[in-house]
């Protein structure tokens, strides 16, 4: 019987690390992208700042978010404010245009942008990690302890190589529109009303599209 019940626990363990580097990396993903354009000092406040309002987060999620995912249409909004954020990111790119606006303000923007787009990936991600912990609180404290180094480490990185692929930005705004087309299709609303209508796999292929088209849309606008 205790066997059983350590290898149970350790599978619960292998499954919160697959989960924290897969979902973790997407925190990272929109953490990089939102603090790209910041000076080098005010990135690491950036990173820093944006790891612990994800960390935060998904400690208070992981108490609320089976029952917040069953409210219909949450998740429709939730995957709304990601294409938002995905569009608003490639709107901010600067990599071709000098960097002159008020460090502070960009940096209160970035970590605006950051929270947001924490709070709605941290309903899943904090399910995912509930899930695979099996009702243990220690295994569900160790998951979002171990976030925080993926997080913080992985934003640093993906940081480095923006900087030397600009066009990274646009791969991870496009990535941000998937997420939210797989969201909005999980939705309970959606699930009921509208799945029979519009295959499920068609929606991120769209999200990733919308928010492409309309951030180049916007960007030439702008200009």
């Amino acid at each position: 019987m205790e066997e059983l019940l350590y290898n149970a626990a350790f599978i619960s363990i292998l499954q919160i690390i697959a989960i924290d580097i897969i979902l973790g990396g997407d925190n990272a993903i929109v953490i990089a992208l939102a603090c790209k354009n910041l000076p080098d000092k005010q990135r690491k406040l950036g990173i820093f700042y944006g790891a612990m309002g994800a960390i935060i987060l998904r400690v208070i999620m992981v108490f609320f978010a089976t029952t917040l995912l069953l409210i219909s249409g949450l998740k429709i909004i939730g995957g709304l404010l990601l294409l938002w954020i995905g569009v608003k990111l490639i709107l901010d790119n600067n990599s071709d245009s000098t960097f002159n606006v008020n460090q502070e303000k960009n940096l209160l923007g970035a970590i605006k942008t950051i929270i947001i787009a924490d709070f709605v990936m941290s309903l899943d991600n904090s399910v995912a990690i509930a899930a695979a912990a099996n009702g243990n609180m220690y295994l569900v404290v160790f998951g979002l302890l171990l976030s925080i180094p993926i997080i913080i480490w992985g934003s640093s990185i993906i940081l480095k190589i923006i900087d030397r692929f600009p066009v990274i930005i646009y791969l991870g705004s496009a990535l941000l529109g998937w997420i939210a087309g797989g969201m909005i299709q999980t939705d309970v609303f959606f699930e009921r009303n509208l799945s029979l209508i519009m295959p499920n796999s068609l929606l991120p292929i769209l999200g990733s599209a919308f928010v492409l088209i309309f951030g180049f849309i916007f960007k030439s606008a702008k200009k």
